[in-house]
């Protein structure tokens, strides 16, 4: 027999039940290091449904949409500007996507020299998408490894380098949270072979106002607005991967951008010299731009750095509070994420980070990125943001610090967390293989 139908009342009230198991930002503190999944501003979400915004067609004419393409021309600017870059493109879809565009640029641009490279260098504690898209783009993966400070170490550098190699791509501040003192040696190195240095933007968040990777020497960067500037995140997006490159490699971009006519100070679309062509349908993700560019309106340049600033103190107060409990490691100041490890709760308890993970949950905080970087044992990667405030940072700490002495009083409430929430603990390689959709009825 046919189910019964559904009133709008039933329907209603089951949907809002399924949205109150969620959690995010908006629930509760979202620490998950190295994505910067910080407060979306409800006046970025206004801004991109107005009218004149959402209900735009790629396909009109250009002299009916001059202020969206104003917003996208300023954005560039604002871009270039903040990163230290002449030329940006708004295309790319997300970080990967930047990675990805910069790297064909940089490519296209060893090509017009009539130069076929073949190499591209990575950190050890590069973020997992930089070996896929250097293998993407045709390129072999070398790994350097950090040295005892976790940082690129120089003379391994040096040793790699050769005109085989095309790029260098680094995190500043890397994926310990930790900004490479020997930055400026570093590009030096780089350049002194021919090759050109890529910047992954993931943790731009620390550096607003403060330095900038295009100061730092870097050729390109990829920026994620989807965390550095408050757009939505997660959930498979939207999100947006701006890339911002030196003159030297402004010919080589994605088109079209925008430009505007120096006489009738219009604003029209143009496409590089030598574009690699594009890389995403029409122009961008827009909605995410016009979020983004809210953002960097309502907070201007000193917001902006107080951001950043904030950011790093409040990564530096956690990682204070919790070392007596916790290995952090190389436990000195950092940016804006630290890294710990739960490897002396293991070795004295039996319980692993993702037991302290899913035991977090209990407590009502998402759990920070576990096991990343790789080459920390056991690692939690804490990120607070800016946007937390002092309250909440102190009730993660005693969270962190009661799932610390349960480590020792009793392992076994960990081992069976979480407890509190509405599924409990799964079999998570299971539940990958053999999904279940539960019958509404």
């Amino acid at each position: 027999m046919l189910p019964r139908g559904r009133s709008e009342l039933e329907v209603m009230r089951h949907y809002q039940e399924l949205a109150d198991l969620n959690f995010g930002v908006d629930s509760g503190m979202y620490p998950l290091g190295s994505c910067t999944m910080k407060y979306n501003p409800r006046i970025n979400e206004d801004m991109c449904r107005l009218d004149g915004f959402a209900t735009l067609h790629p396909t009109q004419p250009e002299s009916t949409v001059q202020g969206a393409l104003q917003l996208m021309f300023e954005l560039q600017s604002d871009l270039a500007e903040i990163s230290g870059f002449e030329a940006t493109t708004l295309q790319p879809a997300a970080g990967a996507h930047g990675e990805y565009t910069a790297l064909m640029v940089i490519r296209a641009a060893h090509v017009a020299h009539g130069d076929a490279r073949k190499v591209v260098i990575i950190p050890d504690t590069a973020h997992g998408t930089n070996p896929a898209t250097v293998t993407l783009c045709g390129y072999q993966v070398i790994s350097i490894p950090s040295d005892e400070r976790g940082l690129v170490e120089l003379s391994e550098l040096k040793a790699m380098l050769n005109e085989d190699v095309a790029a260098f791509m680094l995190t500043n501040p890397n994926t310990l949270g930790l900004f490479e003192t020997d930055i400026l040696k570093i590009t030096e190195a780089v350049h002194a072979v021919g090759a050109y240095c890529f910047c992954d933007g993931a943790n731009l968040n620390a550096l607003l106002g403060i330095t900038r990777p295009g100061d730092m020497g870097f050729d390109a960067l990829h920026i994620n607005l989807h965390k550095t500037f408050s757009t939505p995140h997660g959930g498979g997006g939207p999100g947006a991967g701006p890339v911002c490159v030196t003159d030297e490699l402004a010919e080589f971009l994605p088109g079209p951008l925008v430009g505007q006519d120096p006489e009738d100070r219009t604003y029209h679309f143009i496409t590089p010299q030598n574009s690699i062509g594009r890389v995403k349908s029409w122009y961008g993700n827009f909605g995410v731009l016009v979020r983004a560019y809210t953002y960097i309106r309502a907070l201007g340049a000193s917001g902006l750095r107080l951001s950043a600033e904030q950011a790093v103190i409040s990564a530096n107060y956690l990682r204070t509070q919790l070392r007596d409990e916790f290995n952090v490691v190389h436990d000195r100041a950092c940016m804006h994420e630290f890294v710990m490890s739960g490897s002396r709760q293991k070795k004295e308890s039996g319980v692993r980070t993702l037991d302290m993970a899913k035991r977090l949950l209990d407590y009502g905080f998402h759990p920070p990125t576990i096991y990343f970087p790789l080459v920390v044992e056991e690692a939690m990667m804490i990120e607070p943001t800016e946007t937390e405030p002092l309250e909440t940072l102190d009730a993660f700490v005693d969270a962190m610090k009661r799932i610390a002495q349960e480590a020792i009083d009793d392992p076994e409430i960990l081992h069976s967390a979480p407890h509190d929430t509405p599924v409990r603990r799964l079999d998570e390689a299971t539940a990958c293989r053999n999904i279940i959709v539960a019958d509404l009825d």
